[in-house]
C-alpha cells in the first residue's frame, strides 16, 4: 500500500538528514516522506528541497509562518488524501519516534485502521524526559480517559498510522487544536467512528537536540478541550468504537 509520514518542521535543521537517513533504511525506501515547514528560520526547508532534488519520495510544504503543529499535519493530510495514499503517519521530527518501529505499525495496519506507537502500553516507557514532564504527561492521559471515555494508554500520542478513509471520514476543518489536544481529538473521533484501534509499544527517547515545542498554552488548551469532546459525546449519535 502507498504510505506516506506527514512530518512538521521548525527549526530541525540539525535533525532532519539523520531522519531522512534512518526512515529509508528501515523501510527499504517504502515509504514517501512529506515535510510541512512553517518558515523556520534555521534554513530547514532548504535542506528538505536539497534532499528532494536527489530523491522524488521527499515532498515539501512550504507555509508562510509558525501556524501550530495541528494545522501542520491537517495541511499534511489533506495533501495525502488528495494523492490517494492508503496509510498515512504522523511522526515528530526531532528523532524522538525511532524510524525502526515504522514498519513494524505497516505490518499491524493490515488489521487495523489505526496503529499508535504508544508510550504506555507495558508500563512507562520514555527516556530522558524531566520527571515534571512525565507526570504531566501520566495526567493527561488519565484525565482524558476519565473525561471523555477513550479507552486508551497513550491519547496524546504523536506516533501513528491511518486508513486514509479514517481520515477522510474526520471533518478536518472543524480540528483547531494543537499539541496534545490535537492528538486527543483524532484518536476520539476514530473511536467515535467506530474504526478499530490499536496501541504498539513503543520507546519513546526525548528529542536529541533542538528544543521541545511544549508550552502552557498547548497544556491549557488540552485540558479544556476534552471536556468539548464530553459535551460532543452526549449530544452526538456517533457509535463507539474499539481499541486494543
Amino acid at each position: 500500500m502507498r504510505t506516506v509520514i506527514v512530518i512538521p518542521t521548525y527549526n530541525e535543521a540539525t535533525n532532519i538528514q539523520n531522519l531522512v537517513k534512518s526512515i529509508f533504511k528501515a523501510t527499504n525506501n517504502a515509504v514517501d516522506l512529506l515535510f510541512v515547514d512553517d518558515n523556520s528560520p534555521d534554513g530547514t526547508a532548504e535542506i528538505i528541497k536539497g534532499m528532494s532534488k536527489e530523491n522524488d519520495s521527499i515532498r515539501l510544504l512550504e507555509r508562510p509562518r509558525k501556524l501550530g503543529l495541528g494545522t501542520a499535519y491537517v495541511a499534511g493530510f489533506k495533501y495525502a488524501i488528495r494523492e490517494k495514499y492508503d496509510l498515512i503517519f504522523e511522526m515528530d521530527a526531532d528523532l524522538s519516534h525511532n524510524p525502526a518501529d515504522v514498519p513494524r505499525i505497516i505490518s499491524a495496519m493490515e488489521n487495523y485502521d489505526l496503529v499508535i506507537g504508544s508510550r504506555y502500553l507495558t508500563g512507562v516507557n520514555v527516556i530522558n524526559w524531566p520527571l515534571s514532564r512525565l507526570i504531566l504527561s501520566l495526567w493527561a492521559n488519565w484525565y482524558t480517559r476519565k473525561i471523555t471515555g477513550l479507552p486508551l494508554q497513550d491519547c496524546t500520542a504523536g506516533f501513528k498510522c491511518f486508513r486514509r478513509e479514517v481520515l477522510e471520514n474526520i471533518d478536518l476543518d472543524r480540528i483547531r487544536s494543537d499539541g496534545y489536544s490535537f492528538q486527543i481529538e483524532l484518536h476520539y473521533f476514530a473511536w467515535k467512528r467506530n474504526y478499530r484501534i490499536k496501541e504498539l509499544p513503543i520507546i519513546f527517547t526525548d528529542r536529541e537536540s533542538g528544543s521541545s515545542k511544549m508550552s502552557r498554552k498547548v497544556m491549557v488548551e488540552a485540558a479544556f478541550m476534552v471536556w468539548r469532546l464530553k459535551f460532543h459525546d452526549w449530544f452526538s449519535k456517533d457509535v463507539k468504537g474499539t481499541a486494543k
